[in-house]
């Protein structure tokens, strides 16, 4: 049931090598994040380091996920998926948009928030560009 060749199959070195390529990923994007991020509360604004971290470090594990589908399951060819890496993308983008939306405030003829929503939508976007290899 559980032998040396059941593990084999699961981690081999593609795969081991795969991983490695995901998590260098996240990391790159949780750094590039948490920079944008302590600009931000730096100056006092609404979002900060951990808000546009956690953003831009899962616009890329959702990118890179989907990017490397055929290495899922331990990379089993019947069990492997292709997917649509443009799809992907577009449900980053719409459902950050959403949280944009929470962040955008009126009172009065007063609009707050805007340039919080767009820099946490374009930070969305870096983890995105380095999920996708850039």
């Amino acid at each position: 049931m559980l032998s040396f060749d059941v593990l084999a199959s699961f981690w081999s070195v593609p795969v081991i090598q795969t991983n490695i390529i995901v998590f260098f990923n996240l990391v790159g994007a949780l750094a590039l994040g948490l920079m944008v991020g302590y600009e931000r509360s730096y100056h006092g604004r609404a979002a900060g380091m951990r808000t546009y971290g956690l953003v831009c470090m899962a616009s890329a594990a959702l990118t890179v996920i989907s990017g490397y589908s055929h290495y899922w399951f331990g990379a089993s060819a019947h069990m492997a998926t292709i997917g649509d890496l443009t799809r992907v993308i577009q449900g980053i983008v719409t459902g950050i948009g959403f949280l944009c939306a929470g962040v955008i405030m009126k009172e009065g003829f007063s609009i707050s928030g805007l340039t919080t929503a767009a820099s946490l939508w374009a930070t969305s976007a870096i983890g995105i560009l380095v999920g996708v290899g850039f």
